[in-house]
């Protein structure tokens, strides 16, 4: 059958997979653009960013761009559970029409 790329079970894994990482990475992103204190280690911070004119100002930049990351993270787990989806529903197909 056309459109098939990976069996039921990978695809079953996929879809698993891909709700956790949706779930895990929104939740991450939400909690960076709200500048979490305790997700500040977590940040790509060094010595210059705490000598700056206006430190809080470059940390808040730097958090709000980690949460963007973890967004457009989560947009790329979408698109994979969708994938194992169409795939789900291909083998079911498959193996109803014979």
């Amino acid at each position: 059958m056309r459109g098939l790329i990976c069996g039921p079970k990978l695809a079953a894994c996929g879809m698993l997979l891909s709700a956790w990482g949706v779930i895990m990475l929104a939740m991450l992103g939400i909690f960076f653009s709200t500048h979490s204190a305790v997700l500040i280690e977590d940040l790509p911070l060094n010595e210059q960013d705490f000598n700056d004119t206006n430190p809080p100002q470059k940390i808040y930049n730097v958090y709000n761009g980690v949460g963007y990351n973890c967004f457009i993270a989560a947009a790329v787990y979408v698109v994979v559970g969708v994938f194992s989806c169409c795939q789900l529903r291909l083998h079911r197909m498959k193996y109803l029409v014979h």
